[in-house]
């Protein structure tokens, strides 16, 4: 086997290789991890006082029990019991059924107590035309599929031995590994600072998914604010490279590195489903922002509390970020919205609004289109509506194209409309929310978090890199209310009659708090937006002024939606009623 190394953190194991991992079962039960992980279940079986260990003879605390089971279990895995007690020392004690059908019963706990880990493998390789990069499909299959081909058989073929008789259904479950990473070291303009921290970090070049992936990370909250440092929190850091990977992910028209500690595997291999991998030569020219997710916990106590924080290095013109590696900060949101943080900072450093809010280009039978952005807090309902409005639709709606799903920015064009563009090419969505029969349907692509907690959440692709980045002519722009009831006085769709009317509705940023963070009840944030604005209000409040000036020069519809999504019994008929408003608007929007 090429194994270089294979690591358990916490409920995730990772295999660590340069080539292929096995290529026959004989291979694949005498392999350093066969020994390991039946030692891991021997333990997990003592803890718990298993009475199996008493059938099979496992009490003794030390691994002599473990190499004798081994022992016998390597030629089970080619030969009956029958055959085998007549060759292993002992294996005649098996012989007993009471004894064969414990020994059975081991096999059927070792198989799923190795499927209860989340399970991923790194293909380390060296750059050039050679390289596993280059040819990744065959190396994911010599690898990936063979180890789940070499487990399932070997699994199968122990229990027939042992029992005497075949299985008369059959289920191909994810046996191997859940995600495969082909790692590659990549030459980058790092400014020397860096590139003596981080440089030997390989990056992720192509990602393999067996989807529907599950996974529980050991949190499903977010809380706090991310705090601008007075230095870099890099400087004085020290990390082992061989425990970090590199996702280089394109944000929107930006490119930031992503480092990940492997304690974070789980959720760092979780941005393939939200942010595209950046090109070679996209890597080659260097990161406009660098985020180390999993930094050394001491180093970072000295920023405080929550020491969630990003810095301006203005000497090298790089943005850098860094969370510690706790379980604490062991949430997708911290990844994301960081990321997130970092790109809207510096499209207020280049001139262009940020928003927070979910943007789609909506063609109808009728003729009519509309570009359409809503904004708003999370959970206030902007991409429940947007859904909503894409399921009662089928019929009228001819075209949907998302934009961005939950950041992006405002550019005014030299016409003087106001053209919006997105950041990232998949969804962080509640799994709560979505339509009923959705999640069902987007499962063959989905990564699932925690879905037996509060805020169970689903990372999906929803849309194309080219959409991102084209820049649409923006119609209607809607604040996303989730907190009003509806009357008379306040109808599902209200438009703005000036700029300072809706400026002072999207400033004050209010929403019921749904839970996903540790807020709650009625909220306010700047612009609804946490993740950079606030931070750098001098520098936002005038690019918000121009937008929302041009807004309304443009002829666009500016208001706010009514969602109701944070009102207790319109968790589905809120944003229902809301899309057929925004869809009755659309059908006879003329700009």
């Amino acid at each position: 086997m090429a194994i270089k190394r294979f690591e358990i953190e916490g409920c995730q194991m990772v295999i660590h290789t340069e080539g292929q991992v096995c290529t026959s079962k004989r291979e694949l039960t005498h392999s350093d991890v066969f020994f390991r992980v039946i030692c891991l279940y021997v333990k997990h079986l003592r803890e718990r006082r298993s009475p199996l260990l008493d059938l099979l003879d496992l009490n003794s605390e030390n691994v002599a029990g473990c190499s004798s089971l081994l022992a016998l279990l390597r030629p089970l895995s080619e030969n009956p019991l029958d055959q085998v007690a007549n060759i292993v020392p002992g294996a005649s004690y098996f012989l007993e059924p009471a004894r064969r059908k414990a020994l059975h019963e081991f096999v059927e706990g070792l198989y799923d107590f190795w499927r209860t880990f989340d399970r991923f493998m790194v293909v380390h390789s060296e750059p050039g035309p050679t390289g596993s990069d280059q040819r990744p499909y065959r190396v994911f299959n010599d690898t990936i599929e063979s180890l789940a081909h070499l487990v399932r058989s070997v699994y199968r073929d122990l229990c027939e031995n042992i029992t005497g008789d075949h299985p008369r259904v059959y289920r191909q479950v994810a046996a191997g590994c859940k995600i495969g990473l082909i790692a590659v070291p990549e030459e980058c303009p790092l400014p020397s600072r860096y590139r003596e921290l981080l440089g030997k970090v390989p990056f992720i070049r192509q990602v393999w998914v067996a989807p529907p992936m599950i996974i529980d990370p050991p949190m499903n909250k977010r809380t706090g604010q991310f705090q601008k440092a007075t230095r870099n929190p890099l400087d004085g850091l020290s990390i082992d490279p061989n425990q970090w990977l590199c996702y280089p992910a394109i944000v929107g028209p930006l490119v930031v590195f992503v480092y990940f500690h492997q304690s974070f595997i789980g959720l760092g291999c979780s941005l393939a489903n939200l942010f595209e991998l950046a090109t070679t030569e996209q890597i080659r020219k260097g990161p406009d922002a660098v985020y180390l997710f999993g930094a050394p916990s001491e180093a970072m106590a000295a920023f405080g509390d929550l020491p969630a924080i990003f810095y301006e290095d203005e000497d090298n013109d790089l943005l850098v970020a860094a969370v510690p590696g706790e379980d604490r900060f062991g949430y997708f949101g911290y990844l994301k919205k960081m990321i997130l943080t970092l790109h809207n900072i510096l499209m207020m450093k280049r001139g262009r609004m940020p928003y927070h809010g979910a943007m789609v280009r909506i063609a109808l039978e009728n003729g009519r289109a509309a570009s359409v952005l809503l904004i708003g807090d999370t959970a206030a309902g902007k991409s429940e509506s947007l859904e909503a409005l894409r399921m009662l639709g089928k019929d009228c709606v001819r075209d949907l194209r998302i934009v961005a799903d939950d950041m992006g920015s405002l550019d005014i064009a030299a016409d003087g409309s106001v053209l919006g563009y997105g950041t990232e090419i998949g969804a962080f969505v509640r799994l709560d929310d979505l339509q009923q029969g959705y999640a069902f349907g987007q499962l063959d692509r989905s990564i699932i978090m925690s879905p037996q907690k509060i805020n169970a959440r689903v990372v999906l692709p929803v849309t194309t890199l080219d959409e991102v980045l084209h820049g649409y002519r923006l119609d209607l722009l809607l604040y996303a209310n989730n907190y009003e009831e509806v009357d008379d006085s306040h109808p599902i769709i209200e438009r703005f009659d000036t700029p300072d009317t809706a400026l002072n509705v999207f400033r004050e940023g209010a929403a019921m708090a749904k839970g996903t963070t540790t807020s709650t009840g009625l909220v306010h944030s700047y612009f609804a937006n946490i993740f950079g604005p606030p931070q750098y209000r001098e520098l936002h409040e005038p690019l918000a002024d121009k937008a929302f000036r041009a807004a309304f020069e443009s002829g666009m519809f500016v208001g706010q939606l009514r969602t109701r999504l944070g009102i207790s019994g319109y968790e589905t008929k809120g944003p229902e009623e809301a899309a057929r408003a925004l869809m009755s608007l659309i059908s006879e929007w003329r700009a």
